[in-house]
């Protein structure tokens, strides 16, 4: 039996661990063409068995502290509208965030309020010293969120990666543990 792992709640979302029930939703979120195209790992089509097979792992990840990988979801309906994920890279005392939101629900604000809710997470009950992010050159409205977060852009890897035969860029992002703090007093 899983122990009940607390939700992260803010002021219109939960973010909780996936459950299996949730494949049907991911799939239907991340089979979306605008979806892949902005994410390194996430492939297209996108099926059911592509989100179990993903899902599957997250709660042993979340208890032994190696990620936490959490559904966005709607706080008072709890539909799901997308993912936030933080890696632990415990030698380095610092994770990276990455997050994705459903088509449907772009331009309403939940990747950045998941975000500040991540960063808490990492720095208050972590206590992280540092979370970084990166993002495609292409997609600027997550180059917003990062920003809106206080993160502060650190480095471009040049044609880091290629998709669909074409060069793009990765744009990082990075926080301190101690600028955060401060920006939120």
């Amino acid at each position: 039996m899983k122990s009940k792992i607390p939700q992260i709640v803010t002021e219109r979302l939960a973010l909780r661990l996936f459950q299996e029930s949730d494949a049907e939703i991911v799939a239907k979120l991340c089979n979306n063409y605008n979806i892949y195209k902005n994410t390194i790992y996430i492939p297209y089509p996108y099926t059911i068995q592509h989100a179990k097979d993903w899902i599957k792992d997250h709660y042993k990840k979340f208890v032994t502290d190696q990620s936490y990988e959490l559904a966005i979801t709607d706080k008072e309906t709890g539909d799901v509208y997308g993912a936030i994920a933080l890696s632990n890279k415990r030698a380095f005392n610092n994770g990276e965030i990455a997050y994705w939101v459903g088509e449907p629900y772009w331009g309403k604000g939940y990747a950045t309020e998941a975000t500040k809710a991540m960063l808490d997470f990492a720095f208050i009950n972590k206590g992280y010293h540092k979370v970084f992010a990166r993002y495609f050159s292409s997609n600027i409205a997550s180059g917003r969120v990062m920003e809106k977060v206080g993160m502060k852009q650190e480095g471009i890897l040049r044609e880091h990666i290629i998709k669909e035969g074409q060069y793009i860029d990765l744009i990082y992002y990075g926080v301190l543990r101690d600028e955060y703090l401060k920006s939120k007093n």
